[in-house]
């Protein structure tokens, strides 16, 4: 197994230091996506690059294209590194990177797996956001005919890059931005990649500063489970299969 982290930033430049920091200790490449940021984040990671020469390799894009696109880019340079796992970690400082160790234990036993955390909320955390996430997962669920996914959400997991690459080849959309991170991982579950979850410790920092728009982006995340929810229709016959399937081998 030939593994890389792909850290996708955008108006994070003053915390992917901490989170390369964080990860150094594991002695594997890195690879940081500068989505299109504004001259003073730029500035920052291309710091942290000149920095860290032997480890960062820096892929930067003129224009934000959202965090589907970046993580395409990150995967797309991975695969001319000769990388087989790439290890998805989001640059906002918000996950425990002390548990990375265990996902790559896990991902050296199941290669053919998504490894995919799972978030443990510190009390501190909003409300909403706890049960906004419950909600959506139970969305997950529905359109997978299964509870393998715990969670669709998070910006912490491992792909195998060869299954990620053929899954964007065959699915004519795949949205660029905060639908991405379900969107690739529902259609891997449907393509038959195994998805096995870990938990990982999640903060909110208070002055964190968050990419979410309110109403644009749930609007764009409704509109993924949307077109997944079509999607699960078109492939009910294969999934109720599956489902049989598995549960006659129980």
């Amino acid at each position: 197994m030939n593994l890389c982290f792909v850290i996708p930033v955008y108006r994070h430049g003053s915390t992917v230091e901490s989170v390369v920091q964080s990860l150094l200790k594991y002695n594997y490449p890195i690879i940081v996506v500068d989505d299109g940021n504004d001259e003073i984040n730029r500035v920052r990671i291309n710091e942290v690059a000149e920095k860290y020469p032997d480890v960062i390799t820096l892929v930067t894009r003129a224009k934000n294209g959202g965090k589907g696109k970046a993580m395409t880019d990150g995967i797309l340079k991975a695969s001319e590194m000769g990388i087989t796992h790439v290890f998805q970690i989001d640059s906002d400082g918000q996950h425990d990177a002390e548990r990375a160790g265990v996902f790559i234990e896990k991902s050296k036993k199941h290669p053919e797996a998504i490894i995919c955390g799972f978030p443990e909320y510190e009390r501190s955390a909003p409300k909403n956001r706890v049960n906004g996430r419950k909600f959506a997962n139970g969305w997950i669920h529905f359109v997978t005919m299964s509870k393998d996914i715990k969670d669709a959400m998070i910006g912490f997991r491992i792909y195998p890059v060869e299954q990620y690459l053929r899954v964007l080849k065959k699915s004519l959309y795949i949205d660029s931005r905060m639908g991405c991170d379900i969107d690739i991982l529902v259609r891997m579950h449907w393509f038959g990649v195994p998805v096995i979850s870990e938990s990982v410790k999640v903060s909110y920092p208070k002055d964190g500063i968050s990419n979410y728009r309110y109403v644009r982006d749930t609007l764009r995340i409704s509109g993924t489970y949307a077109r997944l929810c079509i999607g699960m229709i078109l492939r009910l016959p294969h999934l109720v299969a599956r489902k049989i399937k598995k549960s006659l081998k129980r």
